[in-house]
């Protein structure tokens, strides 16, 4: 069983940054999948970066590369997500998600964790 909670959120302008951290509770392999998830309200859980805990097989969503930055602290069981250039269309509730699988996909369904979200909010 794995508890994700995740923190760092706030309203901040254009152009801005924020650093979204995601603390998981039981035991994380190297090889478990994690996602950085948004909403914003009326549209769809979307994907925004996947990896595994250690690190590999990252990939972002093609809206946020080159602004967004996964990184993870394995010893404090964290993984963070910088955001740079922030934008008004970034304004969504951030959920960061786990799952045991070993290859990491894209759709929501495909993560078993969950954490309660953290609401950014970009104003332009």
């Amino acid at each position: 069983q794995v508890q994700l909670v995740e923190s760092g959120g706030g309203s901040v302008q254009a152009g801005g940054s924020l650093r979204l951290s995601c603390v998981a509770s039981g035991y994380m392999y190297g090889s478990d999948c994690m996602g950085w998830f948004r909403q914003a309200p009326g549209k769809e859980r979307e994907g925004v970066a996947r990896f595994h805990f250690d690190g590999g097989s990252l990939v972002y969503v093609d809206s946020v590369k080159g602004r967004f930055t996964v990184s993870q602290d394995k010893a404090k069981n964290t993984v963070y997500l910088q955001m740079n250039s922030l934008k008004p269309e970034d304004t969504a509730m951030y959920y960061c998600a786990a799952d045991r699988r070993i290859t990491c996909g894209v759709h929501p369904s495909l993560y078993d964790y969950w954490g309660q979200g953290t609401q950014v909010t970009v104003s332009s």
